[in-house]
This record gives C-alpha cells, structure tokens and sequence, in this order.
C-alpha cells in the first residue's frame, strides 16, 4: 500500500486530529496509540507533551520515552491511523501495553492500514534500536492479532484482567532480517 508515511504531530494537523479523535467517540470505540490526544482539549498542550515524552534526562522513573506518530495518507494529506512506540519496556508496559500501541480510525478499518501502519512503527523500532518488540491485544480483538502475526508476531502468552484476556506477541526484527 503505497502512499503512507508515519509523520510527528505538528500544529497543521491540529484540526484533523481532534476529527480523528471524535470519529472514535461518535464510532464509541477505544483509542490507542493517540499520546493520550483523547484528554487534551489543547492541542498545544498536547504537543508539548509529546516532546516532553522524549526527554530522557526529566522522565519520571514510572514512565517511558516514546514517539506518537499520525499515519498519513497521501495524496489527500489525511489522518488515517496514530502510533505510539514506548522505548522501553517497564513493569506495567510489560503486561498492560508492550512497545507499540495503535489505532486505525473507525471508517478506515478493515483496508490493511493496520499492518501497513505496524510495518512502519516496526521500521521506526528498528532505527531506535528495539530489537525485540512487545505487542499487545485484547484477544477479542482478532483483527489486531492478525495485524500483529502478519508482521511476524508470535504468541508468548495470555493475561487475564480485570479488562479482558489480553495476548501478548513477540516480534523478532532481527529474525525477520530487519
């Protein structure tokens, strides 16, 4: 699928990113991989925040740097999915998000922009120097763990939770010549 490119939010994408963000509302499903856009009603705020998520030296010791990406859909320059790549794993990412969390907006579901989307967050762990990701699903949720072993996912184990029985999937770049 040609014509996609992960991009690091900026203020020209303001307004498409708050209609992202409603289409999951007025859809009423749940959000991932947003940078937690979904509480910001500033999206200056948010922007902040996401270069605050790179700052290593003032991270809080329960928190991880990470990148948040929108996936971009050329020509038409329009928000398709949103990616965060945590790079590192801590206790609670561990079991609860793993390296990589992601969204695809309701409308656009179902066309291969998720595996197009983890194809191209995978690359980004690849250049961040995550070897071995972590990614994890809801194992209601078989679309996304098809997305996950279509690029090369294996199945470690299942975790049962107060939120569901969640999954969790291995990706070996190096084994997958990456």
């Amino acid at each position: 699928m040609n014509g996609l490119r992960l991009v690091f939010p900026s203020k020209e994408y303001e307004e498409q990113a708050f209609e992202y963000i409603e289409e999951f509302r007025l859809h009423n499903s749940h959000i991932n991989g947003s940078g937690a856009l979904y509480r910001y009603d500033n999206y200056n705020s948010w922007l902040d925040k996401l270069k605050n998520d790179l700052d290593v030296a003032n991270m809080p010791e329960d928190k991880v740097t990470s990148h948040t990406y929108f996936l971009i859909k050329e020509p038409e320059d329009k928000i398709i999915g949103m990616i965060n790549i945590r790079h590192k794993l801590n206790d609670f990412l561990l079991l609860k998000g793993g390296h990589i969390g992601y969204s695809i907006r309701p409308t656009k579901r179902n066309k291969g922009y998720g595996k197009q989307i983890l194809a191209l967050g995978l690359e980004k762990c690849k250049e961040l120097g995550i070897n071995k990701v972590l990614v994890i699903c809801n194992k209601e949720n078989i679309n996304s763990a098809k997305v996950i072993k279509n690029n090369g996912g294996i199945l470690e184990d299942e975790i049962s939770r107060e939120d569901g029985v969640f999954q969790r999937y291995w990706i070996d770049l190096k084994k997958m010549g990456m």
